[in-house]
Parts: structure tokens; C-alpha cells; sequence
């Protein structure tokens, strides 16, 4: 049995919303090891590190907007794969 366009879309908005849930509490569950490891290895006082301390604090830094980023992708990429295929 073949779905029709509309079928289709409201499947893709149930995942969507099911790959927003997901993704949030899987960054609910990483900011606090975000937090431990920013105060574990003191990137709030940047004259007290090296160099390559520092690097390492900004890519970790990096992480929640990065994984906010891969879940909105996700999310519209499966919306609009939906309605052009």
C-alpha cells in the first residue's frame, strides 16, 4: 500500500519531532559534563593555562552549538527530503 504525499509529511513531522526530543535530552545529559570538564581543567582563568589548554577548552566550548546544529540539520533535512522525494 502506497502512502500518499500527506502521509508522508506528517511522518516526517513525527520524526522530526522525535529526533528534537532525543537530541535535547542527549544535551540535557552532556551540558553538565560540559561543565564539569570547563571547571576540571580551569578554562575560566585563561591566564593560568597554556596554549593547547586553551585550544582545548574552545573545542569543548564548541560542542553545544555544534549539537544544536546537527539536530535543527537532521530535522529540516528529513522535512525537505520528504517533500522533494
Amino acid at each position: 500500500m502506497k502512502l500518499n504525499k500527506k502521509g508522508n509529511l506528517g511522518i516526517a513531522i513525527v520524526t522530526t519531532v522525535m529526533v528534537f526530543i532525543v537530541g535535547f535530552v542527549v544535551l540535557n545529559l552532556l551540558m553538565p559534563e560540559v561543565t564539569q570538564f570547563r571547571s576540571d581543567m580551569s578554562c575560566a582563568s585563561p591566564a593560568d593555562i597554556s596554549d593547547a589548554t586553551k585550544l582545548l577548552c574552545l573545542a569543548v566550548d564548541t560542542t553545544i552549538p555544534y549539537w544544536i546544529l546537527l539536530i535543527l540539520s537532521i530535522s529540516v533535512g528529513g522535512i525537505v527530503a520528504k517533500l522533494t522525494l
